[in-house]
């Protein structure tokens, strides 16, 4: 007998804030109980001093969440220059100290704006990637340090936001992949001091942005479970980016038994993905084939169990 899942089915994503000093599993479970949720994941890891928009995926959505992992990300940070740390952030240990220039207006805006395009960025040490199944920050934390191959990101753009003598604060949109710890100590080496981050808050990534996020606080006061409901946006918001098609009753129905809809894909390419539609109700996402038909690739539950 299959074991009976804890947990209410909720499905949907949360704009959770995460506070500082927690880390991204730590964040997605405190969201899940106070949800008692049965299945919940996220979407790409904050690093435990961040702060910010950490989406969260209840069940069915995170059969899409992968979809988020691509995209770009918006951030705001406060950049310390003059100390350099082991981990390229305020909770490292201190490792240089060197003395910071007069830094004025013009030359911080020539300095940022020669990091905007593509640009080759080397992981640090302290990351989750992995070298030779062993993450980074794990040998990291016992002294060693290995190559790292440098990958190309790009950074759309950077706005100085704010400076002083010995700091600047900035705003930059990022491709997948970039460090932000990283590009600040290379804009600190750039300005011929080094630096590191202080203050790093996320405020966008892909379709999402910050003015929905909720905070633990919040979701505490959100007791009763139709007022959790209400928080969440809809399963389909990870796919949004995806062309729709509104399928037929005899295509939905041909989807919900594994079987291609013949016909149904209209003026869209083939091997591209679609999400589907019956009646305003989501179904989940399918491939054109060559033929022009519709094949499931990945469907709602609910959508297979109206075949049933």
């Amino acid at each position: 007998m299959a074991r009976r899942r804890r947990g209410r089915p909720v499905d949907g994503v949360l704009l959770f804030d995460k506070p500082g000093g927690m880390s991204s599993n730590h964040a997605l479970q405190r969201a899940r109980r106070l949800f008692q949720a049965q299945k919940a994941g996220h979407t790409g890891t904050l690093d435990p001093m961040a702060t910010g928009l950490l989406p969260i995926c209840f069940g069915e959505a995170t059969k899409f969440s992968a979809h988020l992992l691509e995209a770009d990300k918006v951030y705001r940070t406060r950049v310390e220059l003059g100390v350099v740390t082991d981990t390229g952030d305020a909770e490292g240990e201190v490792v240089e100290r060197r003395e910071v220039p007069s830094l004025d207006e013009a030359g911080l805006r020539e300095t940022l704006q020669r990091f905007i395009g593509e640009i080759d960025q080397v992981p640090p040490m302290h990351s989750a990637l992995k070298h030779q199944g062993r993450k980074l920050y794990e040998l990291a934390r016992e002294g060693k340090t290995v190559e790292r191959a440098a990958r190309r990101v790009t950074v759309y753009d950077a706005r100085l936001l704010d400076y002083g003598d010995d700091a600047f604060e900035m705003e930059v949109r990022v491709s997948k992949g970039t460090y932000i710890r990283t590009l600040a100590e290379d804009i600190g080496q750039a300005l011929g001091c080094g630096g590191h981050i202080s203050d790093l808050r996320r405020l966008k990534t892909g379709p999402f942005e910050g003015s929905r996020m909720l905070s633990v606080e919040a979701l505490e006061r959100l007791a009763e479970d139709a007022a959790q409901d209400e928080a969440l946006l809809p399963v389909d918001v990870l796919v949004a980016h995806l062309p729709r098609r509104d399928m037929s009753a005899a295509g939905a129905r041909s989807l919900r038994f594994g079987q291609a809809a013949t016909g149904e894909a209209g003026a869209l390419p083939a091997d591209s993905l679609t999400r589907l539609y019956h009646d305003e109700a989501f179904l989940g996402l399918g491939v054109v084939t060559a033929a022009g038909d519709i094949a499931p690739r990945r469907l709602l539950s609910s959508a297979v169990a109206g075949s049933a």
